[in-house]
């Protein structure tokens, strides 16, 4: 590396971390709680192992149904136990992780093959951009929890099919998305000039339009986050999600549906995680979108 690419890196990465800076310096209150609930849950989630009061998977039929601790119930077992006499809590402390896991590895997975997939039809454009969006049409038009249960009945219910079911469907939103940008990033003087000075395709992609995208990757994956959460509790719910007993928040609800009325705190706090945890991303996705957009500023 020569030293004036070195001299040049350090500006960079201070103008990265200073517009990082004023972007959280704009922070306001609702997005400032709705960050500090999704921090939370994710710590709890990657320390679920040190923070859970009681190991998730341990059954004691001496305390089944216990409610909980302000009503009536006992301090060992704070939110109640469930039919099997598992701690609700620690049950939703590894829920979290096993929300936020799938949510990470499927967005990952179909935003990555998503920009590949935005980039290349941008790019090239004519029979490349038409077949290839195509294939986006018809993936969208796939109902998920259709294709999910598919899945399930003829690979079983496992975590890493529920993880491919949703990226399959969902790598087609970020490639919708992502083309509109890539199409017009393509025709702007920069790339133009690029093209005339001889840069190859490979490079027009990687150094000119990819880093140019990016900021509309990071909000579409903020803002389907609570999509492939209430996907995955939706098929957990449904049996083709995460394969009892792994705790999860979908088949909490289901195992406590039929004791709603007299064991309401089965079904309540998995519901109350999935609702705070969704509409925290929502909220957040939100604001990060007209943060990040500059179109919406001009409105």
């Amino acid at each position: 590396m020569s030293v004036a690419e070195i001299a040049g890196s350090d500006p960079a990465r201070t103008g990265r971390a200073k517009r990082l800076g004023e972007l959280l310096s704009r922070l306001g209150p609702v997005p400032t709680i709705a960050l500090a609930i999704i921090s939370t849950f994710v710590l709890t989630a990657l320390l679920a192992d040190l923070v859970s009061p009681h190991d998730p998977l341990a059954t004691s039929l001496r305390d089944r149904l216990r409610p909980p601790a302000w009503v009536g119930g006992s301090e060992q077992f704070l939110l109640g136990t469930d039919v099997l006499g598992r701690d609700i809590l620690s049950r939703l402390i590894h829920g979290a992780r096993t929300s936020l896991l799938v949510a990470t590895l499927a967005l990952a997975g179909g935003a990555g093959v998503g920009l590949i997939v935005a980039l290349v039809a941008g790019y090239f454009g004519g029979k490349v951009d038409t077949i290839l969006m195509r294939l986006v049409d018809m993936m969208l038009a796939l109902p998920i929890i259709l294709l999910a249960l598919i899945f399930a009945v003829t690979l079983g219910p496992t975590t890493q099919n529920v993880i491919f079911a949703i990226a399959l469907v969902l790598w087609a939103r970020f490639a919708r998305v992502i083309r509109g940008d890539v199409l017009v990033l393509r025709e702007a003087g920069f790339v133009e000039l690029a093209r005339v000075a001889g840069s190859s395709h490979f490079r027009m992609i990687t150094k000119h339009l990819l880093p140019n995208v990016l900021s509309t990757v990071l909000v579409m994956a903020s803002v389907q986050v609570g999509f492939v959460i209430i996907v995955e509790a939706s098929l957990s719910f449904l049996g083709a999600g995460v394969p009892v007993p792994t705790p999860a928040w979908g088949s909490m609800i289901a195992e406590g549906r039929e004791y709603i009325v007299t064991a309401w705190w089965l079904t309540v706090w998995p519901g109350v995680a999935t609702m705070l945890l969704v509409v925290a991303f929502n909220f957040f996705g939100d604001w990060l979108r007209d943060e990040l957009d500059p179109r919406l500023s001009q409105l």
